[in-house]
């Protein structure tokens, strides 16, 4: 059992813990249950939050009991930004909301077995609570100078925006989690991310003070990337796991372009590789870094767990064939529509000249070039090469009755659409 605290270390999942020794000990005594909170205050987690799932599911492997807590009460409220008051959501958004995140969370850990996981909902405890109890029971275990200090409310305390009652009181409820769980399943530990450290401090003194016992608390960094931007952001916004909200293709293609210097810290956080593999792979990258087997690997394997192995060999289908290692009439419309979205698009239909819309897609400068390039057998409609300039798009070119890809050379890609609004630049 202490071997996963050695095993967290090495894949740098451990920033702080309130007695690493004491913790370790604990472990070695036999299973431990434990629990990480997710509020569902967006329809959908992202992949920061993937990195607690993940952590949780390491720690299930190695033998101990976890609980999923999906927050339908702290979800009405959120955890206090630094930026200022959240909107509050309606019962019934955050209701559904509690169920798309449980069925996100479902996948990832196992919920049968002897140390099967648990999911639970904080609202079960609170919903029935009243403001008098709450506050004898649990309010009168919080000193104000200990929540005052806290780092995001002595900032919002400081702005022009303050801070709210409500969100002041989200730590208390926080806290109440863990003595929740520790008195109705024995829970001895809560992990989360390293912006949390407060809150989880909340519940270990909680408890401490109601029950008398000491328990535990660890952080995982926040990932970052190495040149200390934002992980977990793109142009178009937050990689989310609904599949509607990020498509696999876009979730795939996010870690394919993992930076060198990022993804073997990404292996070794998102993936279940062994050291042995994700070693080759450094090395690998060391190497062969125009080969991106790291990037590939890592792609192929976080891509898997959030959407499945059938959805990620589609998207890998899709990406090879937009660059001529396969057919693009084989994939289906929704693959398709994803692995072209983000490509430089024009409007265009059967009839119009291949030359001017290489040239409204933006795929060369100009008909002249156009020409040139079809002319040097660079042009291609769906990867068969451009005969000549006079050719036509024909009704057959346009997949599933809409687009056609354009490339030229061998990752200059663009998309004609059939339902684009205009008509191509002559």
């Amino acid at each position: 059992m202490t071997d996963i605290l050695d095993e967290l270390a090495w894949r740098g999942l451990l920033a702080q813990h309130t007695d690493l020794d004491a913790l370790r000990a604990e472990l070695a005594t036999g299973p431990l249950a434990l629990y990480c909170g997710f509020d569902p205050t967006a329809p959908s987690l992202h992949i920061g939050n993937l990195v607690q799932i993940l952590t949780v599911r390491r720690l299930q492997d190695a033998g101990n009991r976890p609980f999923a807590l999906v927050g339908g009460a702290t979800g009405l409220i959120g955890d206090p930004k630094m930026t200022g008051e959240r909107t509050l959501n309606s019962p019934d958004v955050v209701a559904g909301w509690v169920e798309r995140i449980r069925a996100q969370i479902a996948p990832l850990l196992r919920f049968d077995g002897p140390n099967a996981a648990t999911m639970v909902n904080n609202l079960d405890w609170t919903s029935g609570l009243s403001t008098i109890d709450f506050l004898r029971d649990v309010g009168k275990h919080y000193r104000l100078g200990t929540m005052l200090a806290k780092e995001t409310v002595a900032r919002r305390l400081h702005s022009e925006q303050g801070i709210s009652f409500t969100e002041f009181s989200y730590q208390i409820l926080q806290g109440m989690d863990f003595l929740e769980l520790y008195r109705r399943h024995g829970v001895r530990l809560q992990t989360g991310g390293n912006d949390q450290w407060g809150n989880l401090l909340s519940g270990v003194e909680l408890v401490r003070k109601v029950e008398g016992v000491a328990v535990h608390a660890l952080t995982t960094p926040l990932i970052t990337k190495a040149d200390g931007t934002k992980f977990g952001k793109t142009e178009s916004g937050t990689v989310w796991l609904d599949p509607t909200m990020t498509t696999p293709y876009a979730f795939y293609q996010f870690w394919l372009n993992a930076d060198d210097a990022d993804v073997v810290r990404y292996l070794k956080v998102f993936t279940f590789r062994t050291h042995e593999e994700i070693a080759e792979l450094e090395l690998a990258v060391a190497e062969r870094p125009a080969a991106r087997e790291a990037q590939r690997a890592l792609a192929y394997d976080v891509t898997a767990l959030v959407h499945g192995t059938a959805a990620t060999d589609a998207v890998v289908a899709a990406s090879q064939a937009l660059f001529g290692r396969g057919s693009l009439a084989d994939l289906d419309a929704d693959t398709l529509a994803a692995a072209v979205a983000e490509l430089p698009t024009a409007p265009g239909r059967a009839g119009d000249l291949v030359v001017d819309l290489l040239a409204a897609t933006g795929v060369v400068a100009s008909k002249a070039a156009a020409r040139r390039a079809v002319a040097e057998g660079g042009a291609s409609v769906n990867n068969v090469r451009v005969a000549g300039d006079d050719a036509v798009l024909s009704v057959d070119d346009l997949l599933h009755g809409r687009w056609a890809v354009l490339r030229r050379g061998k990752r200059t890609l663009a998309v004609v659409d059939s339902q684009a609004q205009g008509t191509p630049r002559a």
